[in-house]
């Protein structure tokens, strides 16, 4: 019998325990596709004629931040039995990969004040935090460990998931550490014609997919074009099904327009 054993990274802990938390979530799931085709385009125009690049994730980022604004309970905690807690701010968590040790480990980046920042701030921030030097006590890129929270890792389970309940309990503490709104993109590794539904702690999530080309029907015609699957994840404690299908619209024109994508062509 042949076989090897191998330790994964502290931080793949935090990852089992947020899985066992949110399954316990009341979220909404929906599988949705977008056609990014001109959205895409004015992307690769921008580029061409920038110095300064942006990407489709940052873009992303951007667009999310700003239409979760219009609809701020989709990014709200629930407080107590009866309130909602709605912050000003929309603070994106992503996941960043990272080298550790020869092994690629996700780590979670916050962008704060997403509904704020342009692109170009976005994507660089993406960037720096893609090439920032990191140690084995990093939990958080660009935030400081504190002590406490790295004994995280040396807790038994049952107090680990009981600090991810009081974490949820205490959304003014949740909003600092973690933000309001999980964006999780897997879709750039390869071209997988489907969906996949993440787990989240967050009043919201987004699951992004790959982009692939397909026959849609454009003016009554049918013509191939670039499809994004998105699986989106809403909390039904802090948002119900009408508030949802109008922030889902506005999101999907929002997308599909390439808002804030000035058109070089023009």
């Amino acid at each position: 019998m042949n076989y090897k054993i191998q330790k994964f990274p502290d931080s793949r802990i935090a990852s089992i325990d947020v899985c066992e938390i949110g399954k316990h979530k009341h979220h909404i799931v929906g599988l949705l596709e977008f056609d990014v085709t001109e959205s895409r385009r004015k992307i690769r125009e921008y580029n061409k004629n920038n110095q300064k690049k942006i990407s489709f994730n940052a873009w992303l980022i951007y667009v999310i931040g700003k239409t979760i604004k219009n609809h701020e309970t989709a990014s709200s905690y629930l407080i107590g039995k009866k309130k909602l807690i709605i912050f000003e701010d929309i603070n994106i968590s992503i996941i960043v990969e990272k080298n550790l040790n020869g092994t690629k480990v996700p780590f979670p980046l916050v962008i704060e004040k997403a509904n704020e920042m342009s692109i170009e701030s976005i994507a660089a921030k993406i960037s720096m935090a893609k090439n920032q030097m990191l140690t084995e006590k990093d939990i958080i890129l660009q935030k400081k460990t504190k002590q406490i929270e790295r004994i995280y890792y040396l807790l038994p389970r049952f107090l680990r998931l009981f600090f991810w309940h009081y974490l949820l309990k205490h959304p003014k503490y949740a909003f600092n550490k973690m933000g309001n709104v999980a964006f999780t993109s897997i879709g750039m590794m390869g071209k997988i014609n489907g969906w996949f539904v993440p787990i989240s702690v967050h009043p919201i999530c987004f699951g992004i997919g790959s982009i692939i080309k397909k026959p849609v029907v454009v003016d009554s015609k049918i013509v191939i074009r670039e499809i994004l699957n998105v699986s989106i994840l809403i909390d039904h404690d802090v948002m119900d099904g009408a508030p949802m299908a109008r922030f889902i619209n506005e999101l999907k024109t929002n997308i599909e327009n390439g808002l804030n994508l000035q058109d070089e062509k023009d």
